[in-house]
This record gives structure tokens, sequence and C-alpha cells, in this order.
């Protein structure tokens, strides 16, 4: 079982699954908690390069591109494997950010990102994604105000990442068996309880034990 989250800045992605995480084992599922990009020892080499404030002149080609390097590894080594095993996987990010941030953001075509995604994932789609949202200059306030570094992504321009967001509901939009759009702008308990109920109602009855 593949569950991936999605969502602009600053939306409690990585405090979410963590929460989540810890739940699910205590229903007896067995997870592995994962990220994009990174996950695995190559991944997180580039990783860095990726998010790296001096790498100013990287240009949008070479920065999908490396993002999908990152992702063919990670669904290589990690994802496949672990789900062949009967786990779940917990994924901070996947595909749909590139097509979020390279295709809506950076204005990459999207059809192009998509043939080369297949490629780098062999089609594999997580079974479930979690939109959390919320108001991008109220997102990157929260990074801010919690002492977060600011990677090179996060120092966009405000409206770049509006560019993202509404790219992410347009993504959404065309999958709605897929993903589920959650309020990020709330208390982190909240929130979770509303992951927790998508669980129990959609696959927990289906989460190896």
């Amino acid at each position: 079982m593949f569950i991936s989250f999605e969502g602009p800045e600053g939306s409690g992605k990585t405090s979410q699954i963590r929460l989540l995480a810890a739940f699910l084992r205590e229903q007896g599922c067995g997870v592995t908690v994962t990220r994009e990009p990174g996950g695995t020892r190559i991944g997180d080499q580039i990783r860095t390069c990726l998010h790296d404030v001096a790498n100013q002149e990287m240009v949008p080609t070479a920065e999908f591109l490396l993002y999908s390097a990152s992702r063919a590894q990670l669904v290589g080594e990690l994802i496949r494997p672990t789900l062949a095993a009967g786990g779940v996987v917990l994924c901070d990010r996947y595909a749909d950010s590139s097509l979020a941030y390279q295709g809506y953001g950076r204005g990459l075509d999207l059809q192009d990102l998509l043939t080369i995604t297949a490629i780098a994932t062999g089609g594999l789609k997580p079974d479930l994604t979690f939109l959390l949202d919320l108001d991008v200059e109220r997102g990157l306030a929260r990074r801010r105000l919690g002492g977060e570094e600011m990677n090179r992504l996060d120092l966009e321009s405000v409206r770049f990442h509006e560019r993202v967001r509404a790219g992410y509901h347009a993504l959404a939009a065309q999958e709605p068996h897929r993903w589920r759009l959650v309020n990020a702008d709330r208390p982190v308990e909240e929130v979770q309880a509303d992951l927790q109920q998508v669980v129990n109602d959609t696959i927990l009855s289906r989460c190896p034990k």
C-alpha cells in the first residue's frame, strides 16, 4: 500500500506523516516512511544538489531530470521492494510534486514530464495521495517562524508558489479517486484526525499485519 503526501511549503507534511505512521503501527501495520527527493544514499546526494541555494543557475529541465533520477532510485531501491513484501509506504512528496513544481510552477510541458515520469517510476502511482492545502504566504511564514532552513525552491517568488498550489488542485481534480484534499491551516491534531479517518474508511482493512 503506497500513500503519498503533497502540498505547498509549510503545509506540515513531515509532522503528519510521522503521526500517521505511528497510528498505523499501532494498528499492526508494517510501515516504511521515506521522502522525495532523497530516501536513498544516492537520492540524498541529489537532494543536496537540488536544494542548495548556491545553485541558482540550475535550469528547469535539469531540475526536473534530477528529481526524476532521485525518484527512479527510490522506486527501484525502496518503494517497490517494500510493496512487494506487503509493507505500507508513506512518502513525503512523489511524482505529483514534479508536475506541480516543474510543470505548473516552471512551465515545462506536462506531457513531456508525464512521459519521463513513467520511465522513472515504471508507472508506479500511489494508492492514495493526501493534498495538505493552505495559503501559500501562510505556509512560507510557517517555515520561517519555525526556523526551518529555506532551500532553493522555498526562496522562489510567491507567484511561483501560487502556480504550484493551483497545479496541485488541477492534478487532484483529474484523479479524484486517488486524491484527498485536507485543510492544513488548522491545529496538527485536527488535520491528523482527518487523515486517520480517511485511512480507516479506505485502506485500513487491507493493511498487512
